[in-house]
């Protein structure tokens, strides 16, 4: 009842007939202006509501692409080495913990009420959506370990966003620049841990993270277990 996914900008006809028989009632988008400027809407479904909720600001999805595809060899040294790319990382989830409550509410109360089956999606959907699938379920039957396995799915080869780089970018894909991109396009358990220390840190806990911090209560948590545990 519950799917993550990269976009579905690019879906043919045999990707949304898939599509159609997973019974969606809810699509998410957390991809912003940039991302959907870069890569187009999503199809339509029939009868499926799609939702476009952005989790990231677009002058830093605009900033971001435009690094990736364009960026020369001093500047991605100079911006993502020395660790800087999973530091960069790490503080993404970090912010996205505190400064999207209002959006991640939105989420799991839609979910609590009559939104599955879903399916939450990003560019990659590694990291914004990663992130919504964790905190949607964040319940102590669960468990963390579960949460990480899951998200670490992304790392599978035929799972992971195909980097493109411009044809105009005389370092293209050589073996290094696509070690210093590595950090931005894989899953890491360290960056999903942080988001929970951020939960520690800020509220004190899950239970109060998700009572005060999204405004989901008891009752609501309890119809979530009932849509999407067995």
């Amino acid at each position: 009842v519950l799917f993550r996914s990269g976009h579905l900008a690019h879906a043919t006809d045999e990707d949304s007939a898939f599509l159609a028989s997973l019974g969606l009632h809810t699509i998410f988008d957390f991809r912003n202006a940039a991302d959907q400027k870069l890569e187009g809407p999503d199809v339509e479904l029939p009868g499926v509501t799609n939702v476009n909720l952005p989790l990231s600001d677009p002058a830093e999805g605009t900033w971001f692409w435009k690094m990736v595809r364009d960026g020369d060899i001093e500047q991605l040294r100079e911006l993502l080495g020395d660790g800087k790319a999973a530091a960069r990382m790490t503080n993404s989830y970090r912010t996205m913990i505190k400064d999207r409550t209002t959006e991640h509410s939105q989420v799991v109360r839609a979910l609590a009420e009559d939104s599955v089956p879903a399916l939450m999606h990003c560019a990659a959907g590694k990291d914004r959506a990663g992130l919504a699938v964790a905190v949607t379920l964040l319940d102590d039957e669960v468990g963390s370990e579960a949460i990480v396995a899951d998200y670490l799915e992304s790392n599978a080869k035929h799972r992971r966003y195909r980097i493109r780089r411009s044809r105009s970018s005389a370092a293209g894909y050589s073996p290094e620049v696509m070690e210093l991109l590595n950090p931005l396009f894989g899953a890491r358990a360290e960056y999903l841990e942080a988001a929970f220390a951020t939960v520690e840190e800020t509220w004190g806990g899950v239970d109060a993270y998700l009572e005060q911090g999204l405004g989901v209560t008891p009752e609501m948590r309890a119809r979530l277990r009932e849509r999407l545990l067995d």
